[in-house]
């Protein structure tokens, strides 16, 4: 793990001053851009102390690595890694626990728009294998939109194991499945609740399959017979929204 990363994009680096500022080790702006979206930041940047530094657009370019950077670029100290032990002190303070587990999400884009279907759906964490997976990186950070900076995203060693564990703590485990007989909607997602999404190409594998409680299919009546699974995550976190709000 880098001792030191990268974060960009407005709402990421916005998100990472409001939150843990101590992090901020300096800013890089594109030169001229002075308008009212950079204020909050430039003005948080001289609260807390933070070097900001003013660069041409392929400086920006290079250093986020052709990102869409929208002319800021922080370096920050990594984030500590979140693991089983971290989930389970989560899961022991919290009453009702609501969780997303996804298994085997490999593009960083799916990933950020997961995490931040995850923060408006209000889940409390959300648990990734730590093989076979994107971790936070500075891409997953940008499409979160700075819901990378509060919801926990935990990198566990077996998610299998992992599974039973929160079974075993009265944790329903409920899957998405394509090939599922019975219907989200009529599933019941009340309760202390993790919802389980598949790869982007092959759903969940076989074991995390079985280890769910349930398996439950989005009806499809149009076309295509598959949703991307950031969409499929925000349509299954929503409905067990409106369940637990009713």
């Amino acid at each position: 793990m880098k001792k030191q990363d990268i974060t960009f994009g407005i709402h990421a680096v916005e998100a990472v001053l409001k939150h843990s500022p101590e992090r901020v080790i300096e800013l890089w702006v594109l030169q001229g851009r002075d308008d009212k979206r950079f204020m909050p930041i430039l003005e948080s940047a001289a609260e807390y102390g933070v070097s900001v530094q003013h660069a041409t657009r392929k400086v920006l370019d290079d250093k986020s690595d052709g990102g869409q950077h929208q002319g800021v670029i922080a370096r920050v100290k990594a984030v500590k890694q979140l693991n089983d032990k971290d989930l389970a002190v989560l899961v022991e303070k919290t009453e009702t626990p609501f969780l997303l587990i996804l298994d085997g999400v490999t593009d960083p884009h799916n990933l950020g728009a997961c995490l931040r279907n995850a923060d408006a759906a209000g889940v409390h964490g959300v648990i990734v294998p730590r093989d076979n997976s994107v971790g936070l990186t500075p891409t997953v950070s940008k499409v979160a939109c700075g819901a990378a900076e509060v919801v926990p995203l935990f990198q566990v060693t077996n998610l299998a194991r992992t599974m039973k564990s929160l079974q075993e703590k009265g944790i329903w485990i409920v899957g998405a499945a394509g090939e599922a007989e019975h219907d989200l909607y009529k599933a019941d997602l009340k309760g202390s609740l993790a919802i389980a999404m598949g790869s982007e190409d092959k759903g969940l594998r076989r074991l995390t399959r079985e280890s769910c409680d349930s398996l439950v299919s989005i009806p499809m009546t149009g076309s295509v017979s598959s949703l991307n699974v950031s969409v499929a995550t925000g349509v299954c976190l929503f409905e067990a929204v409106r369940q637990r709000l009713s």
